[in-house]
């Protein structure tokens, strides 16, 4: 028989929801809300999980956008390369949560401390972020058109090369050149005229004034596309990602599946720690991690005099700020794990599950009470 692990309340009150008739009206609805807000444990593993659902969802709007920053790709080339990454390390770590769950047999206490184990594990492992992948330079942007570098927020797009073009900032077409700098658009390039044939699929713009060739004074070309990134560091960041992300879901998943409540309302309960960890986990995370990504932009679109999207981040800004973002929150969560872990107060008397007594979920001892035989009736 199922042994109860709810959390023991000190006025005895938990044992109002053992009775066999709580829960079948809406009349003991609001009985049963009090119980979970008189529950500790209950109310600190809502708070640990809504940590966690913030840092998934923050990573899950805004790592792509990380990865197409630090590795100089294509919006499509960085949401596929983190589909990758995220559906085998977030499948993986709920399946690994389970899997230990059930390894070792783990009640309630033993969950939680689980869920402790791999927040600190994540957040050891979220420091990687100190690590990041220079910018590749941009003509105005990041560096001057003459080569010399340019002052941080200071944009510069137009030179003596393309003043005759009247390039618009509106188009925003990123080609690389053959001098391997990144240029705005063609326009801004000094590009006159488009190859018929493609290399490696892509466009090819020459006769750009904005670019020279290596030991020639013609103009040279470029590439549609941005320039290709050789970052080295990449394998290491790659692969620290995939642990946070691996260690960030067993918390998530098995926080809201511990049994630190009656039997009776762990449907009820189920529901109630969902709606807090969707609404303060997984609506302000994006715009959290969204309005800290933000100021590490280097170059805004303009839309009409208005700001519209980033087209290009500071990496060094852009990986502190994800670091500052996502240590808020996993040391949040460690906290939050910790103080439900010494809140938790199990039942006195913890029996094997299958053994006979008495239990809090009604369990009657079925075996046959036989009186002591006195010491003549043994002769």
């Amino acid at each position: 028989m199922r042994v109860s692990e709810a959390h023991q309340l000190k006025d005895g009150s938990h044992k109002k929801a053992s009775d066999p008739d709580f829960g079948k009206t809406v009349k003991d609805l609001p009985r049963s809300v009090l119980l979970l807000l008189k529950n500790p444990t209950f109310i600190f593993l809502c708070l640990a999980g809504a940590t966690e659902a913030t840092l998934i969802a923050g990573m899950s709007t805004f790592g792509p956008k990380f990865l197409e920053s630090q590795f100089s790709l294509s919006a499509s080339e960085a949401a596929t390369f983190f589909g990758y990454l995220v559906v085998p390390a977030g499948g993986g770590g709920t399946f690994l949560g389970g899997f230990l769950v059930n390894k070792f047999k783990l009640r309630c206490s033993g969950i939680i401390k689980l869920c402790l184990l791999c927040t600190v594990s994540s957040l050891l492992a979220i420091f990687i972020f100190f690590i990041h992948c220079p910018n590749m330079p941009m003509a105005g942007v990041t560096q001057m058109y003459e080569g010399s570098a340019l002052p941080g927020g200071h944009l510069n797009l137009t030179a003596t090369c393309n003043a005759d073009c009247h390039c618009l900032q509106e188009t925003y077409s990123p080609v690389c050149g053959s001098d391997d700098i990144m240029y705005y658009s063609p326009c801004h390039a000094g590009c006159k005229r488009v190859s018929k044939n493609l290399r490696n699929g892509k466009k090819v713009y020459q006769e750009c004034s904005c670019i020279e060739k290596n030991l020639l004074s013609s103009p040279g070309d470029a590439e549609a596309g941005k320039c290709t990134s050789s970052c080295a560091r990449r394998p290491l960041l790659l692969f620290f990602m995939f642990v946070v992300i691996l260690f960030t879901s067993p918390p998530r998943h098995s926080a809201v599946s511990t049994g630190c409540v009656s039997d009776r309302q762990r449907s009820f309960a189920l529901g109630i720690q969902w709606i807090v960890v969707r609404t303060l986990g997984g609506i302000p995370g994006p715009i959290a991690f969204g309005s800290m990504i933000d100021k590490s932009c280097l170059l805004w679109q303009d839309q009409c005099g208005e700001q519209g999207s980033c087209y290009v981040y500071q990496n060094s800004a852009m990986s502190r700020y994800t670091l500052i973002a996502g240590l808020v929150y996993k040391v949040l969560g460690t906290i939050f794990f910790i103080v439900a872990c010494l809140l938790y107060k199990p039942p006195p008397t913890e029996s094997a599950p299958g053994s006979s007594g008495a239990s809090e979920n009604g369990n009657c001892d079925l075996q046959e009470h036989k009186p002591s035989l006195s010491a003549e009736e043994h002769i």
